[in-house]
C-alpha cells in the first residue's frame, strides 16, 4: 500500500481559537501520521503563490489579508489515501454544509474562518508541501502502531 503525503494548514482562526491541539489530535486519532510541522507568519508573496488560482476573484484581497494576519501551523501529513481522508476529517469548505463530527461541522463558523487548509489532489499537496516545506524538513520514520492501521 503506497502512503500518500498531504499538505494541511490551521490557519490564524484556529490557531487564535486556541485550537491547534484537538485539530491535529483529530488528524492522528484517525491514524495518520505527521511528517513535518511548523509555527510561521505567511509572507503576502507565499499567500499570493499559495492562492494562485483565486488571483482575480473577489474574494482574493480578503483571503490574502487573512491568511497573512497572524501565524498559522503548517503541517505534513502522511497514510493511505490521506488527501481523501483529511478532506473528509475536515469536513465541507462550508460550516453550514459540513456534517457534524468533523472539524467543520463542530468547530467553524463561516466559510471564511473555516479553521483549516487541506490539498484538494495529490499536485496540488505536492505543490503546496514544496512551497512551505524543503525536503529535509520531512521526516521519514515508521510507526510502531502501522500494524494496527494497515
Amino acid at each position: 500500500m503506497s502512503q500518500e503525503k498531504t499538505f494541511v494548514m490551521i490557519k490564524p482562526d484556529g490557531v487564535q481559537r486556541k485550537l491547534a491541539g484537538e485539530l491535529m489530535s483529530r488528524l492522528e486519532r484517525k491514524g495518520l501520521k505527521i511528517v513535518a510541522l511548523k509555527m510561521m507568519r505567511i509572507t503576502r508573496d507565499l499567500a499570493s503563490n499559495h492562492y494562485a488560482e483565486h488571483q482575480g476573484k473577489p474574494f482574493y484581497p480578503g483571503l490574502i489579508d487573512f491568511i497573512t494576519s497572524a501565524p498559522v501551523i503548517a503541517m505534513v501529513w502522511q497514510g493511505e489515501h490521506a488527501i481523501d481522508i483529511v478532506r473528509k476529517v475536515l469536513g465541507a469548505t462550508s460550516p453550514d454544509k459540513a456534517e457534524p463530527g468533523s472539524i467543520r461541522g463542530d468547530y467553524a463558523i463561516s466559510t471564511s474562518y473555516n479553521l483549516m487548509h487541506a490539498s484538494d489532489s495529490p499536485q496540488s499537496a505536492e505543490r503546496e508541501i514544496n512551497l512551505f516545506f524543503k525536503e529535509e524538513e520531512i521526516m521519514e520514520y515508521t510507526l510502531t502502531l502501522k500494524n494496527w492501521l494497515y
